[in-house]
């Protein structure tokens, strides 16, 4: 499948050596990660919403409630910016502006649209739990009419996308190297820890593998 295209909104125009517009580096950075950032405007009034999502081909899903302020916008046909943001590393330079961060973006542009009808909403709302926790779906009840009426999924095409991505050790100017100070990257990983059983569930049930070996 060919690479995105850069349009005059999505081209990396700071630090443009940073700038990927490869469909398979996109791809990967969108499925490990699962929340993202929704900028959109309502009344005037710009506003960024935490949500998460899931990657289904050349589209990702949204999910939420019908009574959202947000969903409902986007469902109107308000435009979205999209952003998801990986952090691997503090980039710890010589200089207090050289520091930095490792990471990988990326941010999707356009305009959302409704997912409609019972299959196609149930096959959204388990690639959502698969693409979280894979192999939950599986052991799980499925949604019932009342939640599925008040659930809404939206998709968003993956037509406008750029990524920017930053790797490696400071770049400060040699004449920065003069100071007896420890410089480099500490990485950073997004780690799970120890399971913590609901208080209301049923006492005994062991923790699954999905859960004891979660990992992203």
């Amino acid at each position: 499948m060919s690479d995105f295209t850069p349009t005059s909104r999505t081209k990396v125009r700071q630090k443009p050596q940073r700038g990927v517009y490869d469909r398979a580096v996109i791809n990967s950075i969108l499925d490990e990660a699962f929340v993202c950032q929704i900028g959109f405007v309502l009344d005037g009034q710009p506003y960024v919403i935490p949500t998460n999502y899931v990657r289904v081909g050349q589209r990702l899903f949204l999910h939420g409630s019908t009574a959202s302020r947000m969903f409902r916008a986007l469902a109107a046909g308000a435009p979205l910016c999209l952003s998801v943001t990986l952090i691997d590393g503090l980039v710890l330079a010589p200089s207090v502006t050289g520091h930095s961060i490792n990471y990988r973006s990326v941010v999707v542009l356009g305009k959302a649209a409704v997912i409609e009808g019972v299959q196609k909403k149930l096959a959204a709302m388990r690639a959502f739990v698969e693409h979280v926790i894979p192999g939950r779906w599986e052991s799980m009840q499925p949604p019932g009419e009342p939640e599925l009426q008040g659930t809404m999924v939206l998709a968003v095409p993956l037509d406008e996308v750029s990524a920017k991505i930053r790797t490696g050790p400071p770049v400060d100017h040699e004449k920065e190297y003069v100071h007896e100070l420890w410089t480099g990257v500490l990485p950073l990983k997004l780690m799970p820890q120890e399971p913590v059983a609901d208080p209301r569930g049923k006492a005994g049930i062991p923790v699954p593998a999905y859960v004891r070996n979660y990992s992203r």
